[in-house]
């Protein structure tokens, strides 16, 4: 039976907005009980590490990931820089989050390649032994203010990904689905084929499984009158949660108590123990904290 660790909980946030407004969410997220607040990597939204520095400023306890970097938009060693540099001035807190990226669309706006998936997968796997190796040494500088570099997650879907993560990752964040070959369309994973994924990541993590914190990306949060929209918010839904959405294992539906449920069943049957939740769901997904602690 795997080690079963504590909860933790963070939030993605993605909405640009002015520095006052960033402040005031960054400061939100951590009166309501987050652990740790994210900033995902895309075009539209805010820049990921200077995002981090200033939610560290009005911070005083949360951790900050990237969740995740679109990898192979960065140079492996100009990106360890940048993460050494971010974890000095954060004291520490950083947690560095690491994708494959998905959507061909910011490619092209970028005048970047978007390579096959197993491409993308290669270069992922560059710049996660790049920096390892970079932060492993002892002259190397900046250095990062955690000894070895932040904790590194990895986040995916796809076998060739998730044999990368079990070799590497602190934490391998599972997106509770795929995502079309363009990106802009996720498919919800149902019971069974989250059960096989994690079952397959444990079969590679073998000696280092109670070493690795499986994480759960909740796609959405939804009350008990909303029950119903559910199947016009994910379709098609996958056959065993067709019937009964709550069953989801990245969809949470019901009360707070319902949901707190949810997730410590989540935890004894997958072993998921860190959930995040977008930005658009993290005042409706505190009191399921509230009611967990």
């Amino acid at each position: 039976m795997p080690l079963q660790r504590p909860f933790r909980f963070g939030v993605n946030m993605f909405v640009p907005g002015s520095r006052r407004e960033w402040s005031a969410k960054c400061r939100r997220a951590e009166e309501l009980g987050f652990d740790v607040v994210g900033v995902a990597d895309h075009l539209e939204f805010s820049a990921p590490f200077p995002a981090m520095v200033l939610a560290a400023e009005m911070t005083e306890r949360v951790r900050l990931s990237t969740f995740v970097l679109n990898t192979p938009f960065y140079n492996p060693v100009l990106l360890a820089r940048d993460v050494a540099s971010t974890d000095q001035f954060v004291d520490g807190r950083l947690e560095l989050g690491l994708g494959a990226g998905y959507v061909k669309a910011e490619f092209d706006a970028a005048e970047i390649p978007f390579p096959s998936g197993g491409r993308r997968v290669e270069q992922l796997e560059r710049t996660v032994t790049t920096l390892r190796r970079l932060f492993a040494d002892t002259q190397y500088q900046p250095r990062p203010a955690q000894p070895s570099g932040p904790p590194l997650l990895i986040a995916g879907w796809g076998d060739r990904l998730l044999r990368l993560a079990a070799a590497h990752a602190d934490i391998i964040a599972f997106p509770g689905g795929w995502a079309s070959p363009t990106g802009d369309e996720l498919h919800l994973a149902g019971v069974a084929q989250t059960e096989e994924r994690v079952a397959y990541v444990r079969g590679l993590l073998g000696d280092r499984a109670d070493a690795v914190e499986l994480n759960l990306l909740v796609q959405q949060v939804v009350p008990p009158a909303e029950r119903a929209t559910v199947p016009d918010r994910f379709e098609p839904l996958p056959p065993d949660a067709e019937h009964s959405p709550e069953e989801l294992p990245s969809v949470l539906i019901g009360t707070p108590a319902e949901m707190a449920q949810q997730l410590k069943e989540r935890r004894e049957r997958y072993g998921f123990t860190y959930f995040t939740v977008m930005e658009y769901n993290m005042e409706n997904f505190a009191p399921v904290i509230a009611a967990l602690r």
